[in-house]
């Protein structure tokens, strides 16, 4: 049995930002450091920084009054700074730069008089911030809730969540479009989505079954499940090998193996030796090299975790 690996895979620079900022606020101001939701969509990684002093919560006011909290990479709507400040709380704000990006955009175009459809997922965190930035009609392609009641000459900014599948984004585009044909649309979703669903992509056009390694909350995770769906193989999306089903590759000669933006590496490593295949093919070749900056309050201080 051979194991196609896609490339790339596994933490884009969001996520590295996101934990590394949980980690220096460990070091710098000592635990409990309090994590506003997950602070990525991962249990292994929630549990690792767990483990270091972090405490996770879902609500602002579960967190003592003065003390740090970091707000997670998904993004966090305008009301949950407000409630911090009342409680006094010193907030590290770890929104992935691209999600603050479209903030900025939904609050640039209700400025200019635009009416606003975001493309995204109802429920999602990253979907709860952005949607508190500005009044603007959500459309979930899982709901097809149908296209707001305005005139078609209305002058219209779409934005989208920025993990979400690109062919069904575009499909939403297009009904859009198809009603507002002068809709400005923004294409908000972020680099590592796209290049892990291209590699996904082309592996599954190789292989008899693929393995998406992350957790089932994970929104790019579960869209790299329906990529691969959509090539018409079969597809898996698992944590780590503790989930793997034996029966799944009875009789299979090609494994397709890739991860989500929250997955840590040592996770898809550990379904690769679970499984123990004679070879290990690399497919894709695109290499990513973004980083970004830490946020102003823990830039001068403690280097990034080794």
């Amino acid at each position: 049995m051979d194991v196609y690996l896609s490339s790339p895979r596994g933490f884009c620079a969001g996520v590295v930002r996101a934990v590394d900022i949980v980690e220096i606020a460990l070091q710098r101001f000592g635990p409990p450091i309090y994590v506003k939701h997950q602070i990525v969509h991962n249990p292994h990684v929630v549990a690792s920084l767990e483990a270091k002093g972090a405490v996770t919560v879902e609500d602002v006011d579960e967190i003592p009054e003065g003390a740090h909290v970091v707000f997670s990479a998904h993004g966090s709507a305008p009301d949950d700074f407000a409630k911090a400040r009342r409680r006094g709380l010193r907030v590290i704000d770890a929104t992935c730069p691209l999600v603050t990006r479209v903030h900025n955009e939904a609050k640039k175009y209700e400025r200019e008089g635009k009416k606003l459809i975001l493309i995204g997922h109802r429920g999602h965190q990253e979907v709860r911030g952005t949607m508190g930035q500005a009044d603007m009609h959500l459309m979930d392609d899982r709901e097809r809730d149908g296209l707001p009641g305005w005139q078609p000459e209305t002058e219209i900014a779409v934005l989208t969540q920025t993990t979400l599948s690109v062919d069904d984004t575009a499909r939403v585009v297009k009904e859009i479009r198809g009603r507002f044909p002068n809709a400005m649309v923004r294409n908000d979703i972020c680099y590592a989505t796209t290049n892990r669903q291209e590699s996904a992509k082309l592996m599954a056009r190789q292989v008899d079954v693929v393995l998406v390694i992350g957790a089932q909350n994970s929104s790019n995770c579960r869209r790299l499940q329906e990529v691969a769906r959509a090539e018409g193989v079969t597809a898996y999306l698992i944590n780590g090998p503790a989930e793997l089903d034996p029966g799944w590759l009875s009789g299979v000669e090609r494994v397709g193996i890739t991860s989500g933006a929250s997955t840590p590496e040592d996770m898809v490593q550990a379904v690769i030796e679970a499984i123990n295949p004679d070879r290990v093919i690399p497919i894709g070749e695109q290499e990513e090299d973004i980083q970004f900056v830490l946020p102003r309050e823990l830039r001068d201080h403690s280097p990034l975790p080794g």
